[in-house]
Parts: structure tokens; C-alpha cells; sequence
């Protein structure tokens, strides 16, 4: 069992962010319960330093102040592991910002690791493993169980020590500066409210489908939005997006068409049937001049484009395999269309290109324009 400390009051709290407050390190992880509602919320913070581990109640506290406090001060290093959800939701849910901020999952990905998980990790350096049965566990429930507790504790134990073997292997790759540059930009990260575009638009596969069928699609979603929101589940839960989109697809209008559809069992029929067809002919019924279209990247209907975005693939596979880094990590995909879209003819032009890295244009930036250049 790892020691810990349960925090499940305004006092406790207050008193533990000024014992912190000389750390000038601490390792912090964070459960939700997106698996198992519809609105997701932060339910368990975890905190440790060198030595010691804290497990805060968010649920039994009500000023949260105090760690938002001692959180945002830029001259304390926080230390996440695949920290850009944790940091989403804590602004999302508390309004917290982290200033200053290592992540060890990055850091693992920026050292070459092909397994970067924490699990794995810990299990490579320390010999440590951890029990992940917990991982999809329901954190909103109360009590906490103490073998849940004991799991969470778990995760920010060694993280320091983690972040200590990788920053030195950084500097061994001379790289440290990379990840401090994806560190400071994913301190940044915010939820983004699901208003800001249809939801088709987060669906795979969508891009395939007719102006028509899309329409249905955004109906079925709507729809299903709308329940989740009733029943306080996840939309997964409610029914399968793969269904919607076979239902968009064959415009099933019938509730005995729905039989034999994948996913969706005699008893979501049932509750939903009627529903479901309601949502296909509103779609139907959409005026043509109403009709959505997806929102397609231009190098789709660029040849020129098309043809350098090709050739700017081929390069990053042989600079991958030279520098031993994970394509998506040099370079990722919505990157090179960028580059391909803009075909910069200097430096100004490269540097001015949205979500570019500074590192990036320290180490293949020149290399990548003599390569456009060449080609034009």
C-alpha cells in the first residue's frame, strides 16, 4: 500500500498548499468520470512532492483557492504525466492554470521511447508496477474505496523521480528545450465547447458521406446529445456512433428497417426506434439549399498541393529514421498540409506558418525549404 493523505476539507487543504509552498516541484495527477456521465468533472487530485503523497476530495470542498494559488505560481515546476487532459479539466472545472508545467509522457516521446505510457515507464526504470484495474473506475462515487484510493496515490508517487531520469536523458539528446516549448504551449490548452462546430464534424468517417446523409447524421447526433444530457451518461453509452452513421448512410426511415443495423439491439429499438426515424426524416426534409458540407482541408482539392504534402511525407519518413523520433512527433500531419498548402519560400514564411515550434525551425527548418525550393 502507498502512503497517502486524504484531504477532504476547506482547513485541511489551506494547510497543505502552505506546507507546499517552499516545493519548488510537485507531481499531480487528476480523476474524472467522463466513462460514466455526460457532463465530465474532475472527482480525485493527486499530489506529491519527494516524499510524500496527498489525495484532495474535491467534493468535500468548497474554496478551492488555495491550490489554485499555489498551482499558477511560475516559479513552481508541476509535473503531469499526458498532462493536456488534466490541465483542460482543471480549468474547465476550478478555473486553475498551471504556469509552469513538465510532462513525462512528452519528455518519454522527445527521448525516442516507443512505450510511454506511466505504467510502462515505471515498470522500465524502477521495476514498478502498477495495478490499473481502477483505470476506468467510476470516481464519482463516494466513499472511495481504499483500493481505489491506493491506485491513485500511485500515479504521482515516482513521478518526480520519473521526470528526473528523463530531463537528463534530454539533455544527453540536447533536447530539453523542445519539450519545455510543448510544455509551455499545452499549460495553455482549454476545453472547447462542442457549439463550435456541427457535431458530424467530430465523427470519423464523416467526410465520406453526402451532403444529405450528413444532414440525417447531424439529426441522429443531435438527438442523441440531447439524451445522454437527460440520462447523465456518456453519448457512447446511449448509442453507438458507428450506428448513427449507418442509419445516415442506408436513410432509414422505418422503424422494422432498423433491425439487423449494427449496435443497435432489440432494446434500443424499442426506446429509441421511433425517435431514431424521426431524426432520419428530419434530415430528409431538410430544403436542399439547407444542406450542410464538411469542412474539407484545401490540399484535398489541390493537385499541386496534394503532390507536395506526398513528397513532404517521404521526407519525414527518412528524417525519422535519422534521428530516431516518431514522425508525428517531427513533424505531424496537420503540419505538413500546412506547409504544403503555403509552400514557404524562406524562413519568415515557414516561421509564420500557425503551430509551427521554434524547435522545429531550429532543426529541419532550412533542410525543408532547399527541399520546396527544389521542387518548385
Amino acid at each position: 500500500m502507498t502512503a497517502y493523505t486524504l484531504i477532504e476539507n476547506n482547513l485541511k487543504l489551506e494547510t497543505l498548499c502552505g506546507y507546499l509552498a517552499k516545493e519548488p516541484e510537485l507531481a499531480m495527477d487528476i480523476e474524472a468520470d467522463s466513462l460514466h456521465h455526460y457532463r465530465e468533472k474532475v472527482c480525485l487530485l493527486q499530489l506529491s512532492n519527494r516524499t510524500e503523497t496527498w489525495l484532495i476530495d474535491p467534493f468535500a470542498i468548497s474554496d478551492i483557492s488555495p491550490l489554485s494559488r499555489l498551482l499558477a505560481e511560475p516559479e513552481r515546476l508541476m509535473v503531469f504525466h499526458g498532462g493536456d487532459y488534466d490541465i483542460r479539466s482543471l480549468h474547465r472545472d476550478f478555473r486553475i492554470n498551471v504556469n509552469r508545467m513538465f510532462d513525462t509522457m512528452v519528455a518519454a516521446q522527445f527521448t525516442g521511447a516507443t512505450e510511454v505510457g506511466l505504467a510502462a515507464l515505471l515498470r522500465l526504470n524502477f521495476g514498478i508496477e502498477l495495478d490499473k484495474r481502477f483505470q476506468k473506475a467510476d470516481w464519482s462515487k463516494r466513499p472511495i474505496k481504499p483500493e481505489m484510493a491506493n491506485y491513485a496515490a500511485n500515479d504521482t508517487t515516482n513521478l518526480l523521480r520519473l521526470a528526473d531520469v528523463l530531463r537528463k536523458r534530454l539533455a544527453e539528446f540536447n533536447r530539453t528545450s523542445w519539450v519545455e516549448e510543448e510544455c509551455a504551449l499545452i499549460s495553455n490548452n482549454r476545453v472547447q465547447s462542442k457549439s463550435d462546430m456541427p457535431l458530424y464534424m467530430h465523427c470519423k468517417g464523416a467526410g465520406r458521406l453526402t451532403s444529405r446523409q450528413l444532414a440525417i447524421l447531424e439529426e441522429l447526433l443531435q438527438f442523441r446529445e440531447q439524451q445522454a444530457s437527460v440520462m447523465d451518461r456518456p453519448v457512447f453509452k446511449v448509442i453507438q456512433t458507428e450506428s448513427l452513421m449507418i442509419l445516415a448512410q442506408k436513410q432509414l426511415q422505418n422503424i422494422q428497417e432498423l433491425h439487423g443495423v449494427s449496435g443497435l439491439t432489440a432494446r434500443l429499438i424499442n426506446q429509441y426506434g421511433t425517435k431514431l426515424v424521426e431524426a432520419v426524416r428530419r434530415g430528409m426534409n431538410l430544403p436542399d439549399t439547407d444542406l450542410p458540407s464538411y469542412l474539407r482541408h484545401k490540399t484535398e482539392s489541390n493537385p499541386g498541393t496534394k503532390a507536395r504534402l506526398g513528397r513532404l511525407k517521404q521526407w519525414r519518413e527518412g528524417y525519422s529514421r535519422q534521428i530516431g523520433l516518431a514522425t508525428g512527433i517531427i513533424a505531424p500531419n496537420w503540419l505538413l498540409e500546412r506547409i504544403a498548402e503555403n509552400n514557404p519560400a524562406d524562413m519568415e514564411g515557414l516561421s509564420s506558418l500557425q503551430g509551427i515550434r521554434q524547435w522545429q525551425l531550429n532543426l529541419w527548418g532550412k533542410e525543408l525549404l532547399i527541399l520546396l525550393a527544389k521542387e518548385n
